[in-house]
């Protein structure tokens, strides 16, 4: 092999340049190696999360301890991403049974949340942020039933790290300051307990200033030193961690504080809360089975239809009908089969998902090969430009959906449209983001997770506990007769979408992304090209992605964008110039702009790991 000069520099003065031929045994350029070893490995969307994975490990606790410290932390260093009282949906594999479940850490509906009582205050969607669309906090409880039945460590192992952070600080990013800053006014004018922690004098945080919440931490350490006064059992301290937050003191100033306060939400008007102490003493985690679909070598697990999670098995029935082997990663053909695919499933989530407990989704078909061959001859060389979701008999209701000029469809069985007047939000809050984490370690333990809810900009932070409460109840309908229609002790169909796969009957991959009603569209590409076109997990991780908001979107107000597509600034264009061509609506984004992929694996005796460099924020470790 002849080497040219500027090949010749990089090798003995390593230039940041990659040259421009691999080396023999050397991997195409990523911004990051894959990363291998086999004693454990984490990967998650902060340094800081992963770090506190890490060092659990490291001290001899197991996968899903490291897990939970992990996620704990990022509730802390990432609060517009994520809060304490947050949601999170967990997907784990044992080592010793090889067993996958599902943790469901997606809290429901008050017992005062109905229908009527929204209409009652004049309202015709739930407002997407302020008390009025909260839920039952859902992320502690899944951790601390993880933590009993699956890990081996106390609580104030998982809990230390989030408690230095909150009390010692930690170096803010700089997306959360700019939250902060597209929020000061709300919070000076008019949530002033949240203005008190994130803008204290109406001053907003500099990026990378130390940045502290020592109520949080007080909070914490209250439930610690509540868990430790039952004695040295470890199963009765998380008990009695349990009970401090969803029977004891931080449910009775929850209960307070949406009973007594007031405040702005997205209709323009202050309102108190529908939720009480009472939901959260009825609420528990719970353990479930996972959905699966066979797609090659492959089993694919995901949440149940209370979750988005089925629109990723169902967007793989559709593509195993494609030849996917042969089509460019990066080209037109690619994007589009992908993209088509991604328009049917998730007119399907519209219309038939909602949680089971409630709702009879017929899962069974949405997932079989005779259903998904007559969806997939929908899907031409032209980009649809109507919402088309399937027809069985007995189920499913109308797709309700609202378009960038004000109006409000109803997609109903016949297909017909209706259409009646949607104004504008009176006040808009931005939704919030989501954090994702993944490990495995040497004992053959997997998981993975997706904390989200409780943002610093959900609802106003608690003055007495440093938090926000989840408003996943957004995500809820006011229609009567479809399956996402709220009901208390419901669950939203949360958009929260950890994933997990094995490969020839073995455990293999935890892998996932935040990113809302695009985290099933991101992790969806990353598993395609991984599979198909013999990316590692880095690569694919940092490969250019794109994604579709043609449905209507899982946040207030509800809107979709018909034949749309965003895509990376990376593509080609003439890739992006045949999108058009076929009648895509193409907007083109930031070279890196979509995505905060991660993803652990287990391959023979090795264990994988990696975490896209997008938003220059996720790590992984590990050895």
């Amino acid at each position: 092999m002849t080497l040219n000069d500027q090949e010749i520099e990089h090798l003995f003065r390593g230039s940041a340049t990659p040259p421009s031929k691999q080396l023999p045994g050397e991997p195409p350029f990523t911004t990051r190696p894959e990363l291998t070893g086999t004693f454990g490995m984490v990967a998650s969307t902060h340094w800081f999360g992963t770090a506190a994975g890490m060092s659990v490990l490291e001290k001899g606790g197991n996968a899903f301890d490291a897990a939970i410290a992990t996620a704990l932390t990022l509730q802390v260093v990432e609060p517009s991403m994520a809060g304490p009282a947050g949601d999170a949906p967990i997907i784990l594999c044992d080592g010793k049974t090889q067993k996958v479940s599902v943790i469901c850490g997606q809290g429901v509906a008050p017992g005062k949340a109905t229908a009527g009582a929204y209409r009652d205050l004049g309202l015709d969607i739930v407002p997407g942020a302020g008390l009025l669309p909260l839920v039952v906090p859902g992320a502690f409880d899944a951790f601390m039933l993880l933590l009993r039945d699956w890990g081996t460590m106390r609580v104030r192992d998982v809990l230390e790290p989030a408690i230095g952070h909150a009390r010692n600080g930690y170096p803010i990013a700089a997306r959360v300051v700019a939250t902060i800053d597209a929020l000061k006014e709300l919070f000076v004018e008019h949530w002033p307990s949240s203005a008190a922690v994130y803008c204290p004098g109406g001053n907003v945080p500099k990026p990378n200033q130390l940045f502290s919440n020592p109520v949080l931490a007080d909070t914490f350490e209250r439930i610690l030193r509540e868990a430790e006064s039952v004695g040295g059992d470890r199963e009765k301290q998380i008990e009695a961690a349990r009970d401090a937050f969803y029977r004891g003191f931080v449910a009775e100033t929850i209960d307070r504080f949406c009973r007594d306060k007031a405040f702005l939400d997205t209709s323009g008007r202050p309102h108190a809360g529908f939720l009480a102490g009472d939901d959260l003493a009825r609420w528990s985690a719970s353990i479930e089975a996972p959905l699966s679909l066979e797609y090659g070598d492959y089993t694919v697990f995901k949440c149940g239809p209370w979750s988005q999670g089925p629109v990723f098995l169902q967007q793989l029935a559709l593509l195993r009908g494609f030849d996917l082997d042969t089509m460019d990663s990066n080209g037109a053909d690619f994007v589009h089969h992908v993209a088509e695919s991604t328009k049917l499933a998730f007119a399907d989530r519209e219309k038939f998902y909602g949680d089971p407990n409630f709702v009879d989704v017929p899962m069974d078909t949405l997932l079989s090969e005779s259903y998904n061959a007559a969806r997939r001859t929908l899907i031409g060389q032209s980009a649809s430009d109507a919402i088309r979701p399937g027809s069985i008999s007995g189920y499913g209701g109308p797709v309700v959906y609202g378009l960038p000029d004000g109006r409000r469809l109803s997609v109903r069985d016949d297909g017909s449209l209706v259409a009646a007047s949607q104004s504008d939000p009176a006040v808009s809050i931005a939704t919030g983001d989501t954090v994702h984490l993944d490990v495995a370690d040497r004992h053959g333990n997997m998981v993975s997770i997706t904390p989200s809810g409780g943002w610093l900009r959900s609802s106003p932070t608690i003055p007495e506990l440093g938090f926000a409460l989840s408003n996943r109840g957004q995500i809820f309908t006011l229609e009567e007769g479809t399956p996402g229609g709220i009901k208390p002790g419901k669950r939203p169909r949360t958009t929260l979408s950890p994933g997990f796969a094995c490969r020839d009957g073995k455990p293999y991959m935890a892998f996932g992304t935040p990113g809302a009603d695009r985290q099933d569209q991101w992790a969806l590409q990353f598993f395609l090209r991984h599979v198909h076109h013999g990316q590692n997990l880095q690569q694919a991780a940092d490969a250019p992605t794109f994604n579709t908001s043609h449905f209507p979107d899982s946040f207030y107000p509800k809107r979709a964008a018909l034949r749309s597509l965003t895509v990376e600034g990376r593509f080609a264009k003439s890739t992006i110039s045949e999108l058009r061509d076929r009648g895509h609506d193409v907007s083109v984004g930031d070279d890196w702009s979509q995505g905060r992929m991660c993803a652990v694996a287990r391959d023979g005796n090795l264990l994988k790991a990696a975490s896209t460099a997008r938003n220059t924020q996720g790590y992984a470790f590990g050895r």
